[in-house]
């Protein structure tokens, strides 16, 4: 005769590795990227604080301001791409 008490115990077990399961699969799909989104963050205020800035930088400050747009257009796409893959 076989112990029903072994099937059930191997049933629970596997509802709850499933249950388990499904939760971290779901805080994955759910990652907001905040490692991405901080560096928009930053990104966007030395942006503004260059644009604030005095401009007598020797052109300096200007093309920071280009690599700056460039750094977000990037950080930007990084992103759109993730949540597409």
């Amino acid at each position: 005769m076989r112990n029903p008490w072994k099937l059930t115990s191997f049933a629970l077990a596997a509802l709850f590795a499933a249950t388990i399961g499904g939760r971290a699969i779901q805080s994955a799909d759910a990652d907001p990227q905040p490692a991405m989104k901080s560096a928009l963050d930053n990104l966007e205020r030395a942006h503004t604080n260059l644009k604030n800035a005095t401009a007598d930088k020797g052109g300096h400050r200007v093309n920071a301001i280009g690599h700056v747009e460039k750094a977000i257009a990037e950080v930007k796409k990084g992103i759109k791409f993730d949540n597409k893959n």
